[in-house]
């Protein structure tokens, strides 16, 4: 090592990135305006009093509804809520089983959990991170209710073949989009293919309030139920609403709860959607930069979208590493360099369901009202995912959003990690 530049930043040497990254969220004029406007307009909830006007909760889910090209939206305070909603909707209950990809966020599964269906943990195609079409068709019993399909950081999972699926037995898929807001696949929107389609808006999503969700369907009925379900059993009036009155009228057909998202978020969802196109495409461009530099100083692959892709969404930019170049050190032990010398979170992909810390379904007593199958809820084999926490690495989309020239300072701080003996250092 000839200078400072050259120690790794966690050993004392100066950090490859000094400037700041992009701020994400994005927010500008127009998110302020529209939130003012929120404050005081006498209405911050769906369930507030009709002031004369549509709601901001009404203009983003017919808004959003467009922009995927159907019928019906029905916004939620957060996605798990959307996805409790997608399993109610659908019938899934006590004695039901869904099948979830055994590498995703812990509320896939614990969604299952909250309806009193049982998560059945999928392993996952080695390629795209997604769920394994072949685990899949093995794991479908004659209680098989739904199959949560999520598509993962850039990918998009085997539509055809889980369509196919989907057709060959009468399980509905339901299509978790959190990580793939407005990208398109063989000329559609994803989320649309699946009898429904769950969005989160939380923070770190490519379309953010901070915290919200959204699902989405072509089914009238569906539709009709979601509302109910994320309503205390209201839905949307049909006709005229007068200055002063509700404009959800009670129907009762389910028992609901309330999911319903806020005026404030709902504004913020609304205004940053008029930007969801140019900015994913501004991150697939960049993104299609940086796969060419990495691959060009090897043992590096990134994650390249599925084919058929016609516009990628990057949730996060994923990459796969030759671990026997990096000095042989642990993944963790390599984002945690990274993180030193870029400035920004640098993280494996999910720990895989079975053994990840968040996922505890034996405390959850809906689960052990199943004591048949409560046994096996956490004692899954899932030999790809759990082998893919180890090689795996994620950059926060925002980074794809700077000029990308700047990528440079991720290629060198790989470069500086490779070159340098780390084999005997202990953290």
């Amino acid at each position: 090592m000839k200078n400072k530049n050259d120690k790794l930043a966690i050993l004392g040497g100066e950090p490859v990135r000094k400037k700041p990254w992009p701020i994400w969220p994005r927010a500008d004029k127009n998110t302020e305006k529209l939130l003012k406007d929120v404050l005081y307009s006498g209405r911050w909830t769906i369930s507030g009093c009709y002031t004369g006007r549509k709601s901001y909760e009404r203009q983003f889910a017919e808004a959003f509804a467009k922009f995927n090209n159907v019928p019906y939206c029905v916004p939620t305070a957060n996605g798990s809520a959307a996805l409790k909603i997608a399993l109610e909707a659908l019938g899934v209950g006590y004695g039901k089983e869904v099948l979830v990809p055994g590498l995703t966020w812990v509320a896939c599964a614990s969604s299952v959990l909250a309806v009193g269906a049982v998560p059945i943990l999928v392993d996952i195609d080695p390629d795209s991170l997604c769920m394994s079409l072949e685990d899949a068709r093995k794991a479908i019993t004659k209680n098989t209710a739904a199959i949560m399909l999520v598509h993962m950081y850039c990918m998009i999972a085997d539509i055809e073949g889980f369509l196919k699926l989907s057709a060959e037995t009468g399980i509905p898929i339901i299509e978790d989009c959190s990580h793939v807001h407005g990208a398109i696949w063989k000329g559609q929107r994803v989320g649309t293919f699946g009898k429904i389609g769950v969005f989160s808006m939380q923070q770190s999503k490519v379309l953010t309030c901070g915290e919200g969700g959204a699902a989405i369907t072509k089914d009238r009925k569906l539709y009709e139920k979601m509302q109910e379900f994320r309503a205390d059993g209201r839905r949307y009036k049909e006709g005229a609403v007068k200055i002063g009155e509700m404009e959800l009228e009670e129907i009762g057909s389910v028992q609901g709860r309330n999911y319903c998202m806020s005026e404030f978020h709902a504004a913020i969802l609304l205004d940053r959607l008029q930007h969801l196109d140019e900015e994913n495409k501004i991150r697939a461009k960049n993104a299609a930069y940086l796969d060419s530099l990495l691959l060009n100083i090897g043992d590096i692959t990134p994650l390249i979208p599925s084919p058929g892709t016609d516009l990628p969404a990057y949730y996060q930019y994923c990459m796969r590493l030759n671990l026997l170049a990096f000095g042989n050190k642990t993944i963790d032990l390599i984002a945690k360099i990274l993180t030193s010398e870029l400035k920004i979170l640098i993280k494996p992909v999910y720990s895989p369901l079975n053994i990840n810390t968040l996922y505890n379904p034996l405390s959850i007593l809906t689960a052990l009202m199943h004591s048949q199958i409560s046994s096996n809820l956490v004692h899954f084999e899932l030999p790809i995912a759990q082998k893919s926490r180890y090689y795996y690495l994620t950059i926060p989309h925002g980074v794809l959003l700077e000029n990308k020239r700047t990528f440079n300072n991720i290629i060198y701080s790989l470069n500086k990690l490779k070159n340098t003996n780390i084999e005997s250092m202990s953290f």
